[in-house]
């Protein structure tokens, strides 16, 4: 095998890539500006529904509390609810968002207040939907702080101290890092949206690379050349993994500035959560050196796969009809990055693409497992390599080259 013969078909397959504008979209556009951007946008987005939905004034409506006027008055005060008059569909209202939470205040609840035994109060909201939630929220720190100042008038009238109901309090400290948090918020959504990205790279390459060529009538003329088979299918291997690769690359130096931004963005919707939310989220910046190592063997699996599927086709059309399922395949496994509670094991080293996905998660917290990474990116140059040899096996082959 001659590395010479390598290398010039790899350049000249390089160089008609560089020429293809539909590839340059693909491996540069695509991950340097239009993905960035659509993250920031969906970002940005959710940030400003937040903000503007704790801004707004909930409908809530009281149920009952007849005989608790100070109560109903109290809660009007505040400012910080629009009272809707009782109706007997409130379900239905809350259901259909008309009103956004329900209390229910039992009879006698403000007599049995002064004396220390009211009854419980009930909340109504619509589980899941963020208004909702937000108004139950600021329903219950409204009855909590009724309850702490209706204990506060009992234990004075009694001459006791307030701390006697509050023998002690319960402080929560966040104990990670910046860059562990920022990993478990966001190390799930990178290496989902890299290894995408790596695929989609190597997708149309090896289709032009492939099948477009037998379409353009390209490939025999490079057959006839006097380098072997094996120095030209590496050659043209080569190409389509420079540009899955390339595509990993443009995506991780618009990801890095991005980060900081969309940190920024989460800080500032997050801020009055508490002190986890009050702590801007970084990424470890070795992290993202430790996935750009451990995407290579996935863009070469990748390039190997699809530059084989492609092989076979005898159209680019063709191609492409064989290759958009296998983007399905790649999504399952790479969203197991996204599930929460799922810890990597020897098991889960072993499945392709997940075992990236998980440990790129890991490295972008700040944590490196490094059994698991030599497991994984064994595993991974196994299965690659495997790849490699059936492409080499199948440009070998007549039948594929000049299948019609």
């Amino acid at each position: 095998m001659s590395w010479r013969a390598i290398g010039t078909i790899y350049a000249k397959e390089l160089r008609d890539l560089l020429r293809d504008r539909r590839t340059l979209v693909s491996t540069i556009v695509i991950p340097t500006f239009i993905m960035p951007t659509l993250m920031l946008v969906v970002v940005k987005a959710a940030s400003a529904i937040v903000s503007k939905a704790r801004e707004e004034i909930p409908r809530v409506m009281v149920i009952g509390g007849d005989d608790s006027p100070g109560i109903r008055a109290e809660l009007e005060r505040t400012g910080k609810f629009r009272l809707e008059r009782a109706s007997g569909d409130w379900k239905s209202l809350i259901s259909n968002k008309r009103v956004r939470a329900a209390v229910e205040i039992p009879p006698g609840f403000e007599q049995a207040l002064g004396s220390g035994s009211a009854p419980a109060i009930t909340l109504y909201d619509y589980q899941g939907e963020l208004k909702s939630g937000l108004a139950s929220e600021q329903l219950r720190t409204f009855f909590t702080g009724l309850r702490t100042r209706a204990t506060d008038k009992l234990l004075a009238e009694r001459g006791l101290p307030a701390s006697i109901a509050r023998p002690f309090e319960v402080a929560q400290r966040n104990v990670a890092p910046p860059e562990k948090v920022g990993g478990n918020l966001l190390g799930g959504f990178v290496p989902y949206f890299l290894i995408l990205l790596c695929f989609t790279g190597a997708m149309y390459p090896a289709m032009d690379l492939t099948a477009g060529e037998k379409e353009r009538g390209t490939l025999e003329p490079l057959l006839c050349c006097p380098a072997p088979r094996t120095a030209i299918v590496l050659g043209k291997f080569l190409t389509v993994v420079t540009g899955s690769l390339a595509s990993v690359a443009f995506s991780l130096i618009s990801l890095f500035f991005s980060i900081l931004v969309i940190g920024s963005t989460i800080g500032t919707a997050t801020k009055g959560m508490g002190p986890a939310g009050e702590m801007t989220p970084t990424i470890d910046p070795l992290g993202i050196l430790g996935v750009l190592a451990m995407v290579l063997p996935v863009a070469v699996l990748f390039s190997a796969v699809v530059f084989a599927v492609c092989l076979f086709a005898k159209s680019a059309k063709e191609a492409q009809s064989y290759v958009t399922p296998l983007v399905f395949v790649i999504i399952i496994p790479c969203g197991i990055g996204l599930l929460p509670g799922i810890d990597l094991n020897y098991h889960l080293a072993m499945v392709p693409v997940a075992n990236v996905s998980l440990v790129c998660k890991e490295m972008l917290s700040g944590v490196w497992h490094w059994g698991y990474i030599a497991v994984i990116f064994g595993s991974t140059a196994v299965y690659a390599a495997a790849a490699l040899a059936l492409a080499v096996a199948m440009f070998k082959r007549e039948g594929v080259i000049f299948r019609t």
